[in-house]
């Protein structure tokens, strides 16, 4: 039971969606002031709130040095914060150094760990108070942690970033080997830490690794402060290695009470299903270790929900104290949590627009109509429908033939054979400007060489179209909404053989082909096997003879699926039709299928298909091998455009490319997404469409799964944003000029140190011409470059002699072409052509 003294507590709890958070404090909960939201002290204990209601996690979080008396009053205080939520939340334990994505994406800036403790006179962040020095370890990309150490050169390494925290002055030292997105990341911890601890009133300089002489000004503060520097420095640190992003090894254990004593048995491995779970019981999934959730029924006793998780589990499995642990309540389930089923429906849940059932194996859509206005104003509607539009736009198909492109008659629009590989492009347009969807559709007898040659044909249509195509693999059978929406109600998928002109398709006699679908928007064809046994009294079929062509209602059909029946039906064939109920079936109908046979008759096979809570993942090489990261708590801003993100909304898989992702990324995401699919604990489908789109190419399916959308983002060009971040650090750190060597100050981002500019050769200057002769080696040590105006927006006969259109930015020097492409000659000859063109135009070198 709570004393008075904790019910005090508990009333000040904030019911406000937000954050809370408490350290323990000689046993007692302290609220810990906002501004030192973000700060941990490595000798302490927290408590920390994010949410309300029914969607609340509770975590706590063990500093590395914390007692194990504080650590059992964390652990108590969150089981009473718990109950008085109504047990709702879901617990979360953390540990220094071990968080999960989810306690970090609260702290978007990054975790900051300090020495010492409450215990040990220490308090969390006044405001306005400079009396500091700290030398911050700074590491991460996504995720950033900042560590004190040891204020000497001696914790330096060659790798990482380090904030030498002066109270009034901030200098961030960027290793030789640390890349841009850490820079960027360790300036906006270096600003956090300025605005809220300092009130906005600390400086920030930034010193180049490597390049200590353009910062004479800043040096020479490090130095006062850390000494004259002596020898090298270590070299990078690795980062740790990441969780998992799944375990396929998923096991489920109960928890119940048998003659006094606590049971522990497995019941089940992946995949799970939700019927396992019983309101009387109490169970672990657990992920092979990387992290154990623990599931409380309604109805368990006291001692099963108390003690599910005892350590006596953890011990028996030899697991160490960092391992994750999430503990939840029957109704309270987290999306991690439910993402372990291959199926789950939350009580009361109602169906939704445009819901989609699963009848069998194929889906089931009911009729929705849609407004084009409504998707492009609501993308959130349009990611849900899975629909960019109407449907409305132009159509151009291909098949694959001699592993060659060849048009296909429009009158055939719509019918694909198994045999065989499309292209389909879709164009239709938002705002006045034309849209590209590329679908990729892979028949099931299609041959390696065909389904090799439709990816190699789909790079060729993209780069005719400048990139800008989302690309959509389709799998035969498992065709999205929207690609069913663009043939009109027409879509007929063949089993097999070929649609090109001049090849004579074997016999096969009589063919059944299944109809699913409400209108023309969610209706396609699909060829079974010619037996009764491939029946379903749900659906449409349609049975062609040589003579006849049947139409065989089931008795669970509606209306406007037998409407639509009849209009797949006059697409097949111009036979005259014949009506067959269930049940009223001539003989000659069992004939043509065989004989008799028993079929899918249980209107129960009708169930809701759950709505999935949508995950995006990270998927890079910058720290020298690739590996996934979860995004938690996403938005725009976490789509980096050095990488490939994977964003899994269930139905779909999209492999976001940014502007710098570079080869290897790309192909190692496309790999991953497949393996995701194949490992992924709940049985997922592995031939769930993966759509790739470009990053300023993101069609309202995509952008409708963020919260709120910025479509300029990307558009205004990364030169003028340079120059813009180049003209506000002019006021240098301490009022001091650029060309004093004075480094910079940071009121809005990153620029990096300013370099000295290359000087422009005068003789090029005097007499815009080249030649053999004249010495210009663009990429050579000293040599001769041309002034960037000579090459700028103009046309081939105004360039000088000697200069490839093609290639003028061969002429720029390093500094000019950095400024003018925003990227180094480097990265951007790893860019996709279509980027460096892309690029090149828009600084008007093209």
């Amino acid at each position: 039971m709570m004393d008075d003294d904790n019910q005090e507590t508990f009333k000040n709890v904030s019911q406000k969606p937000g954050l809370q958070i408490w350290t323990i404090n000689n046993m007692q909960m302290v609220p810990v002031p906002a501004q030192g939201f973000g700060n941990f002290f490595e000798g302490d204990c927290y408590i920390i709130l994010h949410g309300s209601g029914q969607s609340a996690d509770i975590h706590y979080w063990i500093g590395n040095s914390s007692s194990q008396d504080e650590q059992g009053a964390a652990a108590i205080y969150v089981t009473q914060l718990d109950e008085h939520l109504g047990g709702s939340p879901v617990q979360h334990r953390e540990s220094q150094g071990n968080e999960s994505a989810m306690f970090r994406s609260y702290f978007k800036n990054g975790l900051i760990y300090k020495k010492g403790g409450v215990a040990s006179g220490f308090h969390h962040v006044e405001p306005n108070v400079y009396n500091v020095l700290r030398l911050l370890h700074v590491k991460g990309r996504k995720h950033v942690t900042a560590t004190e150490v040891e204020v000497s050169w001696n914790s330096f390494n060659n790798g990482d970033i380090f904030l030498l925290d002066m109270g009034k002055a901030i200098v961030q030292w960027n290793g030789p080997q640390s890349n841009k997105r850490e820079k960027l990341k360790a300036v906006l911890l270096a600003q956090d830490v300025r605005d809220r601890e300092r009130g906005g009133r600390a400086q920030i300089g930034v010193v180049e690794g490597g390049a200590e002489r353009d910062s004479p000004e800043l040096m020479k503060i490090m130095t006062a402060v850390l000494g004259q520097r002596s020898g090298q420095l270590k070299e990078a640190v690795a980062d740790d290695e990441p969780d998992q992003v799944q375990n396929a090894s998923v096991r489920l254990y109960q928890v119940f009470e048998n003659g006094g004593n606590l049971v522990v048995q497995e019941v089940a491995t992946q995949p799970l299903t939700q019927d396992l779970l019983h309101s009387s019981d109490c169970y672990i999934a657990d992920q092979g270790g990387s992290s154990v959730m623990v599931w409380k029924g309604k109805q368990a006793s006291k001692v099963e929900r108390q003690e599910a998780l005892n350590r006596g589990y953890m011990k028996a499995k030899k697991y160490p104290q960092s391992t994750s642990v999430d503990v939840m309540s029957e109704g309270g389930e987290s999306a991690m949590f439910k993402h372990l089923f291959k199926s789950w429906r939350d009580k009361g849940q109602t169906q939704g627009l445009g819901a989609t059932y699963n009848v069998g194996k194929i889906a089931k859509v009911d009729q929705v109509k849609f407004d084009v206005m409504e998707l492009h104003a609501r993308p959130e509607l349009a990611a849900q429908q899975r629909m960019v539009d109407d449907a409305s736009g132009d159509v151009k198909v291909w098949r694959i033939e001699k592993l060659e492109l060849a048009e296909v008659n429009p009158n055939t629009y719509g019918q694909f054979y198994g045999g065989d590989c499309y292209l389909v492009l879709y164009t239709y347009q938002i705002s006045n400007q034309q849209q590209y969807i590329l679908y990729m559709w892979q028949g099931r007898h299609a041959t390696k060489d065909e389904i090799t040659a439709c990816a190699f044909q789909a790079v060729n249509v993209d780069n005719k179209y400048n990139g800008a195509p989302v690309q959509v693999r389709v799998i035969m059978g498992k065709e999205p909404r929207h690609f069913l929406a663009i043939f009109k109600g027409k879509l007929i998928i063949f089993e097999g053989g070929t649609g090109r002109p001049g090849v004579v398709n074997p016999e096969r006699g009589p063919r059944l082909f299944q109809v699913r679908g409400t209108n023309e928007l969610n209706t396609k064809a699909t060829e079974v096997p010619s037996r009764a046994s491939s029946l379903n009294t749900n659906d449409v079929f349609v049975l062609q003879t040589d003579h006849v062509c049947n139409l065989w209602y089931g008795k669970g059909c509606s209306g406007d699926e037998r409407v639509m029946g009849r209009s797949v039906s006059e697409a097949l064939s111009k036979q005259d039709k014949q009506v067959v109920m269930e049940g009223q079936e001539p003989a000659e109908f069992w004939v043509a299928l065989g004989g008799k046979a028993p079929y899918a008759c249980d209107k129960r096979l009708q169930r809701e298909e759950p709505p999935h809570s949508p995950r995006l993942f990270e998927c890079s090489n910058q720290t020298g091998c690739f590996r996934m990261t979860e995004v938690h708590d996403y938005a725009q801003s976490d789509l980096d455009e050095d990488d490939v993100m994977l964003l899994d909304t269930w139905e779909e898989i999209f492999l976001w490319v940014g502007d710098s992702a570079n080869e290897y990324e790309t192909k190692e995401a496309w790999n991953s997404a497949q393996d995701y699919l194949r490992t992924h604990p709940a049985g997922r489908d592995t031939e769930t469409p993966i759509v790739s789109v470009k990053q300023g190419y993101e069609p309202p399916t995509f952008t409708g799964w963020f919260g709120a959308w910025d479509p300029h983002k990307w558009s205004v060009s990364f030169d003028s944003e340079r120059q813009q971040r180049q003209h506000s650090s002019c006021n240098s750190f301490f009022n001091k000029s650029p060309a004093s060597g004075g480094g910079y100050r940071a009121p809005g981002g990153p620029t990096g140190s300013p370099r000295p500019s290359s000087p422009i050769s005068p003789s090029a200057h005097r007499a815009p011409s080249l030649s053999p002769s004249s010495g210009f080696s663009p990429s050579g040590p000293g040599g001769m470059y041309l002034d960037p105006e000579i090459l700028i927006n103009k046309s081939p006969s105004e360039l000088p002699q000697g200069v490839d259109p093609g290639s003028r930015e061969d002429h720029l020097t390093d500094a000019a072409f950095e400024n003018l492409l925003g990227t180094t000659r480097s990265d951007f000859k790893r860019l996709p052509k279509w980027r460096q063109s892309d690029l090149k135009k828009k600084a008007g070198l093209f």
